[in-house]
């Protein structure tokens, strides 16, 4: 039943992170800049401490007392996390739901859920999972057959992208997605994915934040809803930067208070996106509670997301022009990560 529950938990934050950019596309007359940071408030700065006020009685305090090491490197992570879900927004924007989710969660998987067992294959700490006990254990590696499954699937998806491009006239692409750019577009999503693995190595540095929850007598349910507010503060750093600059060089600052534009739907459509974007990490924290910070946990996530962002996609008629054959790919695709979601559980559920 916990590994049930973890999966479930892990599906409904994969729904949302695949869900949450939805509302965007209800923001009428806003840059993309303008939308980003005030969704982003709510995903960043607003929502984490309501959330660990809930849930966490006492957060501040644990927040006061961590080591400065622990708030350092927490923060850190979630700077460079940051750059991650800058560029996650642009590669959507450039590629599609689909495509551009796909893409980036692929590399974002794969960093995400290996990159942590390697470091403790190094420095071994206590309840950690290394590299060594993935490749020698039976369960491990049902795990990494997993994570292998999946980077095929986000090949194939890759690859469909691709055909889709080449078989798409600049007008049918223009009428699935405004702003779509293959080049530019995966070059962004590339880079995004893999800082956005950074989030997982986030969690791992502030752990010691969510066992004082946990040793304070929490729900371990809950425990890393502490953690997110310091690791969100980062995130919130690197887009309110880059958000500001943008709105200084395009001269979009009057997008805020501009009257002549849907000013009140623009705010709860973007406070929407920002909450939706949150309850990823919410129910993300939940799932990891019941499987582990492992690769089991993360690859879980990712692939839900993707699933999730391609039915919208799929919603959206991304994909309605393209030939038998690229659909064919991309639906195969589809499935190899679904499977590797059977995988990764059954590998979890061995060990």
């Amino acid at each position: 039943m916990q590994i049930i529950s973890g999966i479930i938990y892990h599906f409904i934050g994969g729904f949302a992170s695949g869900s949450f950019y939805m509302p965007y596309k209800k923001v009428r007359l806003w840059r993309w800049e303008t939308f980003w940071l005030v969704g982003g408030l709510f995903s960043w700065l607003i929502v984490p401490p309501l959330a660990a006020c809930l849930t966490v009685p006492g957060f501040t305090e644990i927040i006061s007392t961590a080591s400065p090491s622990t708030l350092k490197y927490t923060f850190l992570f979630g700077l460079l996390w940051g750059f991650g879900g800058l560029t996650y927004g642009l590669g959507v924007r450039y590629l599609g739901m689909s495509l551009g989710n796909s893409v980036v969660l692929g590399f974002c998987s794969a960093f995400g859920a290996l990159v942590p067992s390697i470091y403790y294959n190094f420095y071994p700490a206590e309840g950690k999972t290394s590299l060594r006990l993935l490749l020698t254990t039976s369960w491990g590696q049902v795990v990494l057959a997993g994570v292998i499954v999946c980077l095929f699937g986000i090949y194939l998806c890759g690859r469909a992208g691709t055909m889709k491009e080449r078989e798409l006239t600049a007008e049918e692409k223009k009428k699935s997605v405004a702003e779509f750019s293959l080049v530019k577009g995966l070059v962004v999503a590339i880079f995004s994915g893999i800082m956005s693995a950074c989030f997982n190595f986030g969690i791992e540095a502030g752990k010691p934040m969510a066992e004082a929850a946990v040793r304070s007598g929490m729900n371990p349910l809950f425990q890393n809803n502490v953690t997110y507010v310091v690791l969100l503060w980062g995130g919130l750093t690197t887009n309110f930067i880059w958000c500001l600059i943008l709105n200084a060089k395009n001269k979009s600052f009057k997008d805020y208070v501009d009257g002549k534009t849907p000013l009140l739907r623009n705010y709860l459509f973007c406070a929407l996106a920002g909450t939706t974007w949150y309850l990823q990490f919410f129910f993300y924290g939940m799932g990891e509670s019941k499987l582990g910070n492992g690769a089991s946990s993360w690859i879980l996530h990712m692939a839900f997301i993707i699933l999730v962002a391609n039915m919208w996609g799929i919603v959206l008629k991304e994909w309605a022009k393209v030939s038998r054959r690229t659909k064919t790919t991309f639906i195969v695709g589809l499935l190899a990560i679904l499977f590797s979601v059977m995988l990764v559980g059954y590998g979890n559920s061995m060990k």
